[in-house]
C-alpha cells in the first residue's frame, strides 16, 4: 500500500469483485494448467475448504511471484471539501463525526474508540431500481425528477457525485431546510469514510434509505456496518487481481499502527 489516491473512477458503478470465478483447475508454476486436487504447496492440503486459494496472494506470494502495490483510495479529503455542518443540523449530525485515536478492527474498539454504535438495527441495503433512486432523491433530498435523471445518467445507476451532494447541502442550507441538508451532508460523510468504495467520486444512493428518518437513524448498528464493508474490503485486497483497496481506511491504517509499531515509526521518521 503506497499512496492515497485523490481521484479514481475506473471501478464505478460497476462494483463486481476484482477476483475471477474459482475454477477446478488452475495455472501451475511452470505455466502450465496443472490441478490442485491433492492440495496446494506450504498451503492447504484439501482444496475444498478454501476453494478460492489459488486466487489468493498468499498462492502467489509462496509462488515466488512479486505482489504488485495497492492503492489507497481513500475519500478523506474530500470530508474537508463540505466542512463542519451547519449549527441548525449540528444536533441531528454528531454520531457521525469519527474521533481518530488508537484503533483496533474489533468491533469492541469500534464502540470505544469510533462511538459508533454496535448494537441496535441492522439496516438492510439493497440493490436500487430507477424508480427507486427517482424517488429516494426527489423525496429525501427534494430535487426534482429531471436533475435525478441527468445525475444518474452521469453515473450509470443508482450513484451520484460526491461534489453533486455537497452542492444539494448547500442550496438546502440557504433555503434553511435543516432536516434535508442533514441528510445531504450525512449521505456525504458516509459516503466519505465508513462505506467509501474505489471510485473516490461517488457515493450509492441506498444509504439515503437510513437517514429517512433522522430520529431513527441514530438506531442503526453503524459500527458492525463499517467493520463488514470494511473486511469486505479486505477480503477483495486478497485476491492477486486486485490493485486497489478502499473501505474505511483511517480504520485499517491505525490497526496497522497499534498492532506493528515499526510500521508506525518507519513512517514517522519519513514524516521528519
Amino acid at each position: 500500500m503506497t499512496q492515497d489516491v485523490p481521484d479514481m473512477t475506473e471501478d464505478v458503478p460497476d462494483m463486481a469483485k476484482d477476483a475471477p470465478e474459482m475454477t477446478a483447475d488452475v495455472q501451475g508454476d511452470d505455466g502450465a494448467e496443472g490441478s490442485y486436487a491433492d492440495g496446494f504447496p506450504g498451503g492447504p492440503r484439501d482444496p475444498s475448504v478454501l476453494t478460492s486459494f489459488a486466487d489468493h496472494v498468499a498462492h502467489a506470494v509462496w509462488s515466488g511471484q512479486e505482489r504488485p502495490d495497492l492503492k489507497l483510495v481513500s475519500h478523506r479529503r474530500k470530508v474537508t471539501l463540505i466542512g463542519r455542518p451547519v449549527p441548525e443540523i449540528k444536533g441531528l449530525t454528531s454520531t457521525f463525526h469519527l474521533p481518530v485515536g488508537e484503533l483496533t478492527i474489533t468491533l469492541d474498539d469500534v464502540s470505544l474508540l469510533l462511538h459508533l454504535p454496535i448494537t441496535g438495527a441492522l439496516h438492510s441495503f439493497h440493490a436500487l431500481s430507477t424508480e427507486e433512486t427517482i424517488f429516494l432523491l426527489t423525496e429525501l433530498l427534494e430535487v426534482s425528477a429531471e436533475e435525478v435523471r441527468a445525475e444518474t445518467a452521469l453515473t450509470h445507476g443508482a450513484y451520484i457525485r460526491l461534489g453533486w451532494v455537497r452542492d444539494i447541502y448547500e442550496m438546502r442550507c440557504q433555503a434553511r431546510r435543516w432536516i434535508v441538508a442533514a441528510r445531504a451532508y450525512l449521505l456525504h460523510l458516509v459516503g466519505c469514510t465508513l462505506f467509501a468504495n474505489k471510485s473516490a467520486t461517488y457515493v450509492h444512493v441506498v444509504h439515503l434509505y437510513a437517514f429517512r428518518d433522522l430520529g431513527q437513524s441514530g438506531g442503526y448498528a453503524w459500527g458492525v456496518a463499517a467493520l463488514v464493508h470494511m473486511y469486505d474490503q479486505l477480503d477483495e485486497a486478497s485476491r492477486t487481481t486486485t490493485r486497489q483497496i478502499a473501505g474505511y481506511l483511517t480504520l485499517l491504517q491505525c490497526w496497522i499502527y497499534e498492532h506493528f509499531p515499526s510500521v508506525h515509526q518507519c513512517v514517522t521518521d519519513d514524516a521528519y
